[in-house]
């Protein structure tokens, strides 16, 4: 069940004897579409870095997995059907051209892109997926990079920002795009649906 204001979401303990150990949000992301392409489910995984384990606040400590103090949380994933392909992720899509010039587009599932908190009301498991897009020219870009280290860089009047479960948008040229890191192609059609309580991710 996805989180609710007031009510307790992650709890302590370790992780489950023969669960898999991944890396980071794009080893989660492979490993969900192998289970969602098979027909199970993901199951329970421990999680040693990336946008999402951060998100989490884990410290990234194989030793913390199998211990007490370990954190347990349901995540959603989000499936994207991207020009008719269909794809999941679990942190981020991210769709821009050369230096972030035209039209651009953030999908984000965790808080976290690199050193930038580019979702900065995101929460991995309250069932939605928070989008921004937009074209800035090159002097507010600028000033949004450095903003958006602390998730300063919205509200902003050429951004539109959308918080749903299911989205749907077009890009107004095929444009490169990345989930949780990897590259799958350029793109023009996006529809993204958040998929709740996909798998339970322990940090």
């Amino acid at each position: 069940m996805t989180i609710r204001r007031g009510q307790d979401w992650a709890t302590n303990g370790p992780l489950a004897a023969g669960a898999p150990v991944l890396a980071d949000d794009a080893a989660l992301r492979a490993h969900v579409e192998r289970a969602r392409r098979s027909g199970v489910e993901p199951g329970e995984v421990g999680l040693l870095g990336g946008d999402l384990c951060r998100t989490l606040g884990g410290p990234g400590r194989a030793d913390r997995l199998h211990g007490d103090e370990a954190v347990r949380a349901p995540i959603d994933v989000v499936r994207a059907v991207l020009d008719g392909r269909e794809h999941w992720f679990v942190a981020h899509l991210v769709a821009h051209r050369r230096c972030w010039s035209g039209e651009a587009a953030v999908a984000m599932n965790a808080e976290w892109l690199g050193r930038w908190k580019l979702g900065p009301r995101a929460h991995p498991n309250d069932g939605l997926v928070d989008l921004t897009r937009g074209s800035l020219p090159w002097q507010q870009r600028l000033e949004a990079r450095r903003r958006a280290r602390t998730g300063n860089h919205l509200p902003h009047p050429r951004l539109r920002t959308e918080r749903s479960g299911t989205v749907r948008f077009e890009l107004p040229v095929a444009t490169p795009t990345w989930l949780d890191g990897v590259a799958v192609g350029r793109v023009l059609r996006v529809e993204l649906t958040v998929e709740a309580d996909a798998v339970l991710v322990v940090v």
